[in-house]
């Protein structure tokens, strides 16, 4: 098992992309929190994880909130013992849209999810990944925050601060063995795909979107965990600061 005896955290873990990060990392051995505002979503998680003799929990947290995100350590502490990874995958976009259309409260919803959550994150485990002498931050931004699509203004600009704040974390935190990567995916089949599209998500719409990917399909939840695996284990221990593209060739 790639995980076996790591505890991790995965934010957003209810649903697409972090109800597969959460169940691929307990598949490989580890011990997950599952952190996410749908209570619902992310107990159906949780116990298929138990269904399938992995261990986790669920908080619920709000990861713009800097008291949500202190309990969600504090939770995982108390359940787990400890804290090995950690992964940001919470995250919003706005619909699809002329950028002047979308109003000042839904940027600053794109932003305290999307950045806050980073920074927010950091404050409150690097301190503890510091005492027991390092951690694993996996990001998760988009080929939005390197190749933008138009559109989509203000979530391009969420992820390519989620890229570069995790490269500069990457630079300040390794000399304490700290380790910080993102995984970028392109358009995926999970329920924010109407929202990136702009039009109805319908066999004929999604044509147009994954003409630009030369493998010519959208990512999984299963093809982003994977590399998520891959940068949370100790395969990856000596690579930080670095982004894989999950994109089927779209950034090339």
């Amino acid at each position: 098992m790639r995980l076996h005896k790591k505890i991790a955290i995965v934010t957003g873990g209810g649903s697409g992309f972090g109800a597969a990060i959460a169940m691929t990392y307990a598949r490989e051995g580890a011990r997950v929190m599952i952190a996410d505002v749908a209570e619902a979503n992310a107990l159906h998680v949780v116990e298929s994880i138990r269904e399938a003799g992995g261990e986790a929990g669920f908080i619920r947290t709000d990861v713009s909130q800097s008291a949500d995100v202190a309990a969600l350590l504090e939770a995982t502490l108390s359940l787990f013992g400890g804290l090995d990874i950690v992964v940001n995958n919470a995250g919003a976009t706005h619909r699809n849209r002329p950028m002047l259309e979308v109003d000042e409260a839904e940027f600053e919803r794109i932003y305290a999810i999307n950045v806050k959550s980073i920074y927010l994150t950091a404050k409150h485990m690097v301190p503890h990944f510091r005492q027991v002498g390092g951690g694993v931050f996996v990001n998760i931004a988009s080929t939005a925050g390197i190749r933008p699509r138009p559109g989509l203004t203000w979530y391009n600009g969420s992820k390519g601060a989620v890229i570069i704040t995790s490269k500069s974390m990457a630079a300040e935190l390794g000399p304490e063995n700290i380790r910080v990567n993102c995984v970028n995916p392109v358009i995926s089949a999970t329920g924010l795909v109407a929202e990136f599209m702009g039009v109805p998500d319908t066999p004929e719409n999604r044509r147009k979107f994954t003409a630009s990917i030369p493998m010519g399909r959208f990512s999984t939840p299963d093809d982003v965990a994977n590399a998520c695996l891959y940068l949370a284990s100790d395969e990856a221990s000596f690579i930080t600061g670095t982004c894989i593209e999950v994109d089927g060739g779209r950034c090339v």
